[in-house]
This record gives structure tokens, C-alpha cells and sequence, in this order.
């Protein structure tokens, strides 16, 4: 059984979508990245920071998924990140509508012990210098790293970032972020200009429209399973990299045909995370519904042809 150590935001939202709108709630990208690595057979931590207003019934739900909290920590007196927005009818954009870093402004991680050999490292979407520390923390290079990361930090800390994709092996990116980074609109020569940075796999994330994995000169696409209700798609992008890490830490394969399963996998979790608001939908879900819905994919990806 692998290790896989996820480093993100543990986090309150408040979203509001076409089809209604929520208070507080679960959020956060470690959050939905460990609650989708909890379908793999993976030992996992997160870490974290929360405000003394965290409720124990949600560090309940990540113990009870099989998530070490020890890195995971509680800041007396303090107050959780918040962050809430609203999603326009398309679902494809969004507006924030307010952000509090709260405790995460003096965020300093700290690894445990037991997991600085961890096999797989998550990077969620923190600042490139929080991120580069985690890595620095390790007792030994991971057999992968992962980093997520966004159009802000190319914004604001570009060179940082590009300091931290030195050090990665992949790098998850929607197509927007991949043409801002790269300056390119062609998103295989984009692809080629992040590898020259220093990723072996570029991963870009098309939403609706699936994702692209690319590795030196070879390219595979997985679709996103047509679904009849998209409900909420906050957390859909951390729960695809915790699919597509938990697969890898569970089983223990880093090549380029190992990958393109990880990718199905975590596009698989993806199209459920979208179906409830915030994390409801995958703090229940079961395996043999992922299971069925990977029957799916098998079925919406797989045809016979005859070259004449």
C-alpha cells in the first residue's frame, strides 16, 4: 500500500449555482483531493491549516476516510479560509465573491514524520514557496510530484512558480492557465513548453471537454463522461488530481500507460463531485458506484475499426 501526502487548503465555502446556494460548508482542495484518494487502497495525509472554528465532525469525516490529520493544523483562536463565489448559468465561470485567507496567511507546513518517504506528493494549489517547502521537508525525493496550480500565482509569483515546476514531475493546469503560462494558444506547444520547464507530464484540463495528457512527444485524451446535471463544480478539478493520485500511490506505476488509467480515474470521480453541492457527494460515495460509472467511460471510449 502506497503513501501519498496531500498539501492544500482545508477550507469553508459558500457557493451559489443556477440550481440554489449554500451557507458554510466543507470545501477546500486537500479536502476533496483526500476524499477522492479515499477510494484507493492508499495511505494518506493531509497537510493543512484550520481556525479553532473547524468543526470536530468534519476532522471526524477525514479520520473516518482513513485521512491522517496529524499534519492537519488547528489554530487556537483562529479562523478557517473562506472563500465564496457564483457560478454563472453556464457553469463555466465563476466570480469570487469574497476570500478570507484567515489562518492560511501564516500557513507554515509541517510534514509528519511518517510520511516524509511518502511515495506520491499532492501539491494542491498553494502559494509555489508553500509548496516548495513541502517538497524540501521530504526525507527522500518522492517517486512523484504533483503540483496543481493557477492563473494567481502566474499573476502574482511567477518566477516562484516557475522555481517550484523545476522540481515536479507533473503539473495539473486548465488550458487557460496553460496558455498564460506558455504564452502559447496551441496547447501542444504548450505542452512542449512545459516540459523544456521541467515537468515529464503535463496534465490540461478542459472541464466539460475531458483532459490531455502529454509525455515528450506521445498525447493521450480522456472525454468527461456526458452527464445530465452538473450541479455544483466547485472541487471537481482537486477530486480528478485525487483520482489520479490515489490510483497511482495504490498502484504503484508511474509509466506513461499507468498515467492514462490515472487520468480516466480521476475524471471518473470528477463526474460525481459535480453532482451535490460542495463535498456531499463524495463523503458517500461507494465503490461499486465508481466501479459502474468506469464501465461507462470503458463504453464511451472503446469501438472496433477496420483499416481498409
Amino acid at each position: 500500500m502506497g503513501k501519498l501526502l496531500i498539501v492544500g487548503t482545508v477550507a469553508f465555502d459558500a457557493i451559489e449555482t443556477p440550481f440554489g446556494k449554500t451557507d458554510k460548508i466543507l470545501g477546500g482542495a486537500a479536502t476533496f483531493i483526500g476524499l477522492a484518494a479515499s477510494q484507493f487502497k492508499v495511505k494518506s495525509a493531509i497537510v493543512s491549516v484550520v481556525g479553532e472554528d473547524f468543526p470536530q465532525d468534519y476532522l471526524n469525516l477525514l479520520t473516518e476516510k482513513n485521512i491522517d490529520i496529524s499534519g492537519l493544523q488547528v489554530i487556537k483562536g483562529g479562523k478557517t479560509f473562506f472563500w465564496s463565489g457564483k457560478y454563472h448559468n453556464d457553469l463555466n465561470s465563476r466570480d469570487t465573491l469574497s476570500t478570507e485567507l484567515n489562518v492560511l496567511a501564516d500557513f507554515t507546513p509541517v510534514v509528519p514524520n511518517n510520511f516524509k518517504d511518502a511515495e506520491v506528493l499532492m501539491l494542491g494549489n498553494l502559494h509555489p514557496d508553500t509548496q516548495l517547502s513541502v517538497i524540501n521537508q521530504m526525507e527522500e525525493r518522492p517517486k512523484l510530484i504533483v503540483l496543481d496550480t493557477m492563473n494567481f500565482w502566474m499573476d502574482h509569483a511567477l518566477e516562484a512558480l516557475k522555481e517550484v515546476i523545476k522540481h515536479i514531475d507533473v503539473i495539473t493546469i486548465n488550458d487557460e492557465e496553460a496558455r498564460q503560462l506558455t504564452g502559447e494558444h496551441s496547447l501542444v506547444r504548450a505542452a512542449e513548453k512545459i516540459h523544456v520547464m521541467g515537468p515529464k507530464f503535463v496534465v490540461i484540463k478542459k472541464g466539460e471537454h475531458g483532459a490531455l495528457l502529454f509525455h515528450k512527444s506521445k498525447v493521450f485524451f480522456a472525454p468527461a463522461l456526458p452527464l445530465e446535471e452538473v450541479f455544483d463544480p466547485t472541487g471537481a478539478g482537486d477530486t480528478f488530481a485525487g483520482g489520479f493520485t490515489g490510483y497511482l500511490a495504490e498502484s504503484e506505476n508511474i509509466s506513461f500507460n499507468n498515467l492514462k488509467s490515472a487520468v480516466i480515474h480521476g475524471s471518473n470521480l470528477a463526474s460525481f463531485c459535480v453532482e451535490r453541492f460542495g463535498t456531499e457527494r463524495m463523503e458517500k460515495l461507494e465503490k461499486k458506484e465508481v466501479n459502474n460509472r468506469l464501465l461507462q467511460f470503458k463504453e464511451l471510449t472503446q469501438f472496433d475499426i477496420e483499416l481498409q
